[in-house]
């Protein structure tokens, strides 16, 4: 709660409430500070539709131009360039959305090597090794899933963890 009310309390600066209708940041500019709120949060609720369909509604051709233009978007919000912000609105962009536990384990997938005998003939000696991939999931967040978990801005926590050990079946499971 402690959170929400330090989130609230800096956007509420950025829109200068209470203010005068003249000072409320209205169009783009305050669909990007309510954006970023909302992403912040680990709920999002009705009052975030307008905010977050503007959002996820920037498509491009390339997604390394869709994801151009979302930072392109957030940055419109003033406080955005303030202490912080700019590491908070790069891990939005990256990464909103994309941290809980199906994506980590898709996204996260990597493999590893080991030699494999492969016996030739029937109960004969000879034979060779051969390399086989083995698949694994890593026990590493994304650099954008960190930042977004540890910023003093979001409310959404640590919701997943990771389970296991790594090369033996290990994979990451959301908290509840």
């Amino acid at each position: 709660m402690k959170k929400i009310f330090a989130v609230f309390t800096a956007v509420a600066a950025c829109v200068s409430l209470p203010a005068q209708a003249s000072d409320v940041l209205t169009g783009d500019t305050g669909l990007a500070c309510e954006a970023i709120l909302c992403l912040s949060s680990g709920d999002r609720p009705s009052e975030c539709s307008a905010s977050l369909s503007r959002y996820f509604g920037i498509h491009h051709k390339h997604f390394k131009d869709t994801l151009k233009a979302r930072k392109n978007f957030l940055n419109m919000c003033p406080s955005s360039s303030s202490a912080n912000m700019p590491n908070l609105v790069d891990a939005l962009v990256n990464g909103a959305g994309r941290c809980d536990a199906a994506e980590l384990n898709r996204v996260m997938r990597s493999t590893y090597t080991v030699k494999k005998y492969v016996r030739h003939g029937k109960g004969g000696r000879d034979g060779w090794y051969d390399t086989v991939q083995v698949p694994y999931i890593k026990n590493a967040k994304p650099n954008y899933c960190q930042v977004y978990f540890d910023h003093e801005w979001t409310t959404a926590g640590d919701k997943v963890k990771y389970v296991g050990s790594e090369k033996e079946g290990g994979r990451w499971v959301d908290v509840k």
